[in-house]
């Protein structure tokens, strides 16, 4: 079994998340297959999204994405679990898969041990998502990230302020207001879209470390009208060259990168020597070493 501590893997590596797992051909996202995918390509954790039947039953899908996903104009909010598991994934050429929608526990404890998970959409159901987690002793192998809203502290605070909490900030006050709650408050995903931002640099990062948080930033194109990180992104690293994607990340010493490009963005990064980090830890200082 993995020992999950996020600061300490963050110590000594660049974390990669594989956004929405790793999919193609007629792996659709969003499934087991494609999360299974992401660990054979090295990534260090998998973000799932998690919805909610008529009849109370937790899936883990992404809401709203039906037309995508399932090629069918329906919500599994407005089904019952019986109907959910009926129901296939397309591939990308919207023909049906094998590979259906599968329940929270289903999924939780087929990688229990064996990565860090991000829950998304956590506090739709957090009541319901907290005692799965628990059920399984999987706390510390979890990772909630919201937008620092106040009603989603409150509900964090409520139901699992011993699991590992990052906020979704798109300023430097937000941090100050979520450093004063009663969590388990390991850092933040930055939202920034130029380079002058105060995310954007190196002193904000080392900052951050010198406070014991740790910092997420995105290669992934969700939708290339939203920019996210000043352009360095997954589009650009394969486009342009890596150096501009990824390694403009790497460089700047942020702890996490979410890809949709695991396998040749941990490639690259081994063979550049930018995956491996050198930090010591003490009394909340996340200097670099010598």
């Amino acid at each position: 079994m993995m020992e999950f501590d996020l600061k300490q893997l963050a110590a000594r590596k660049l974390i990669l998340v594989a956004h929405r797992g790793v999919w193609g051909g007629n792996i659709p996202c969003n499934t087991s297959a494609a999360y299974e995918t992401a660990l054979r390509q090295g990534a260090d954790m998998i973000e799932i999204d998690v919805d909610k039947s008529l009849d109370g039953r937790l899936f883990v899908f992404h809401p709203g994405m039906e037309p995508a996903h399932l090629n069918r104009r329906i919500s599994v909010r407005e089904m019952t679990g019986a109907q959910i598991k009926e129901l296939r994934y397309v591939n990308i050429d919207n023909v049906e898969t094998q590979f259906g929608i599968e329940e929270l526990s289903e999924v939780l404890d087929r990688f229990r041990g064996r990565c860090f998970i991000n829950i998304d959409k956590f506090c739709d159901n957090p009541e319901e998502i907290a005692a799965a987690v628990r059920e399984r002793g999987m706390a510390g192998q979890i990772l909630v990230k919201t937008a620092p809203e106040e009603m989603n502290l409150e509900l964090i605070e409520r139901y699992c302020p011993d699991i590992p909490y990052m906020a979704m900030v798109k300023t430097p006050e937000e941090i100050e207001r979520v450093a004063e709650r009663r969590l388990n408050y390991i850092g933040n995903e930055v939202l920034f879209r130029t380079e002058d931002h105060p995310f954007a640099s190196r002193e904000f990062i080392e900052r951050e470390h010198r406070c014991g948080r740790l910092v997420w930033c995105n290669a992934i194109v969700y939708n290339y009208l939203t920019v996210l990180s000043a352009g360095h992104n997954d589009d650009r690293a394969l486009l342009e060259g890596p150096e501009e994607g990824w390694g403009w990340i790497a460089d700047r010493g942020y702890d996490f990168m979410q890809t949709d490009w695991v396998a040749m963005a941990r490639q690259w990064l081994e063979e550049t020597g930018r995956l491996s980090r050198a930090r010591t830890r003490g009394d909340g200082d996340w200097g670099q070493s010598v």
